[in-house]
């Protein structure tokens, strides 16, 4: 019986779990970097007085043909070198939910990143 016990024990732990997890995701609001203008020139300035949370989405609306975005670490970002791991998104409307910590996106088409075309995400 004590066994029986057990059992439903770690399967109400687990459901909480799962419930917690869900509920943490379901307060993740979402944020069209760039705004209306998207994900262009000058956007690094874009998450200035704005707060972000993990599990929070970015979508990234661009010209996939003129455009991309790169997950990249920050020497990525201070350089606007892409490391050979470095995730590339390359749609257009890219949606990439963040990581608790930094977060760092840039273009990696010749010049872009040079030009502004590069953010930075605390996450708490």
């Amino acid at each position: 019986m004590a066994k029986g016990r057990g059992s439903a024990v770690v399967v109400t732990a687990v459901l909480l779990l799962a419930l917690l997890l869900h509920c943490e995701w379901a307060d993740a609001k979402t944020y069209t970097v760039g705004d209306r203008g998207g994900w262009t020139f000058n956007v690094a300035g874009w998450p200035s007085g704005k707060t972000f949370r993990a599990g929070d989405i970015l979508v990234f609306n661009y010209g996939a043909a003129a455009h991309n975005v790169v997950a990249v670490n920050k020497a990525g970002y201070q350089t606007c070198n892409t490391p050979g791991a470095a995730k590339v998104y390359q749609t257009g409307r890219d949606q990439i939910r963040l990581a608790k910590g930094q977060n760092f996106f840039i273009c990696n088409f010749p010049g872009h990143c040079q030009s502004g075309m590069k953010i930075a995400i605390t996450a708490a």
